[in-house]
């Protein structure tokens, strides 16, 4: 290279360093994302939150925390996400090796032959054309990293590397609130199966009982196929009761990684939720959410892709360098035979169809859905916990009103029972009608202490908990 080249390069070179840091921006949060309010009619200036308890805190029950704990050694999907991070770290160490100068090993021998018919020699003077040329060099290339190319590309592969972390973390989150909400619904089944076939077993000595009073004439053959009715209204419940525990087990199963089967459990009476429910401040969310600190990781990314396509409309600067031994003959090939070259390439697109252009434009369109992600990412976590909390206030609202619905039913169940046995003060239909409320009663008191149950959980997760 010449004087004048050199200099021109240093000066490129002076000029980009000057100049680099307003070709590509540095990485901040936007200040126009907003936490406030996020949880519905919740004020709150306390940081505790439930999201930083480990999940074995949070779920007493040590057979649900063995289902977890399986489920986390063998859930296919969280064995993908972490296969996603490997691919990530991957590409995250080879953004960080793009700083350094590639180097190549070459060796080859080439046969050169040229026909005599297209030289002009003297008739009878015959030349061998017929040549062998033995090479063994290397060579080597260097971009400078005069605009910031190689760094935003290092911060996107590294903000992307962090995003599949996240995602990982988000699977791992959605995974034991699924085992715990499955668990906890099968053991409402459980239930429900348990007081269905308690009330068969009465309403078959009902039937017992009525068709003794039909003999005695105090009811008449109506109240008998009322009762028979009756009894059999529960027995159609079982089979439905049964198969939806056959599937909930089977549904575990697979978020165990295992194939279906009997699944070990405790009982409904049993379990025990935490005595406070602290939900944190909504800012809190951007650190405890996996799911949004992917969509902050995955804006993050955009922001450097943007970034990138801004560099491309500046000059590059390309350092390449070979050398190695070259000889026609092999006898000879460390004599004389050295070759060496070095070449310093300054590139400055001109015109190339618009590329750059289009690469800006796309970068900048796709940041802005970044953008609109992360911030959508936030609203739903903040109505997730909005939910969550006021599914649990609704269910511990119903549970006195549930209580005492049940105790008085029970009684008119017993009275009714005792007028029609003892009295002509009633008929069968107001015992039908009071067993009948009862069983529909306990049946909704265990969907109530479900409800209850799954609030926690679900509340527990739209905070981020499961992950730490």
């Amino acid at each position: 290279m010449t004087k004048s080249s050199n200099k021109y390069i240093l000066m490129v070179i002076a000029a980009a360093l000057l100049s680099a840091c307003s070709i590509t921006k540095k990485y901040e949060r936007p200040t126009t994302l907003s936490t406030d309010k996020l949880y519905r009619d919740e004020v709150a200036a306390d940081t505790t939150t439930i999201a930083d308890m480990p999940w074995q805190s949070v779920f007493k029950d040590e057979k649900l925390n063995a289902l977890i704990q399986k489920g986390l050694d063998n859930n296919l999907n969280l064995k993908n996400a972490i296969e996603n991070i490997i691919q990530a770290q991957a590409s995250l160490r080879q953004s960080k090796l793009a700083y350094y100068p590639t180097l190549n090993f070459d060796a080859n021998v080439t046969r050169n032959k040229q026909s005599q018919a297209g030289l002009n020699f003297p008739p009878g003077i015959n030349i061998n054309t017929l040549t062998t040329t033995y090479k063994l060099g290397l060579s080597t290339s260097w971009e400078a990293d005069i605009w910031g190319k190689l760094s935003s590309s290092k911060r996107a592969a590294l903000a992307s590397y962090l995003a599949t972390d996240a995602a990982k973390q988000a699977v791992q989150t959605q995974l034991i609130a699924d085992i715990a909400n499955n668990y906890f619904l099968l053991l409402s089944y459980d239930k429900s199966l348990k007081i269905t076939e308690e009330t068969l077993e009465s309403r078959i000595k009902n039937v017992e009982t009525i068709k003794a009073l039909k003999e005695g004439a105090i009811v008449t053959g109506a109240a008998v196929v009322q009762s028979e009715a009756n009894q059999h209204a529960a027995e159609v419940l079982i089979p439905d009761l049964k198969q939806s525990i056959r599937e909930t087990e089977n549904a575990l199963n697979i978020l165990l990684g295992q194939a279906p089967g009997a699944i070990d459990r405790g009982e409904m009476e049993a379990q025990i939720i935490p005595e406070n429910l602290a939900v944190g401040v909504p800012s809190q969310l951007l650190q405890n959410r996996p799911d949004v600190r992917q969509a902050e990781f995955n804006f993050r990314v955009a922001f450097e892709s943007t970034n990138l396509a801004k560099t491309y409309f500046y000059p590059s600067l390309t350092l390449t360098a070979s050398g190695g031994f070259s000889n026609l003959e092999l006898k000879d090939f460390f004599t004389n035979s050295i070759f060496y070259s070095i070449i310093g390439g300054l590139t400055q697109p001109i015109f190339n169809q618009g590329l750059n252009k289009m690469r800006l434009t796309t970068a900048q369109s796709q940041q802005l859905q970044a953008y609109n992600n992360f911030q959508q990412s936030l609203l739903i976590a903040g109505q997730e916990v909005s939910n969550a909390l006021y599914s649990y206030e609704m269910a511990s609202a119903k549970e006195d009103s549930r209580k005492k619905q049940i105790e008085a039913l029970e009684k008119a169940v017993d009275y009714t029972q005792q007028l029609l046995e003892y009295s002509s003060a009633t008929n069968y239909t107001d015992v039908l009608t009071s067993e009948q409320n009862l069983l529909a009663a306990q049946l909704s008191g265990i969907n109530d202490n479900l409800q209850k149950l799954q609030a926690v959980v679900n509340l527990y997760r739209a905070l981020g908990g499961g992950w730490k």
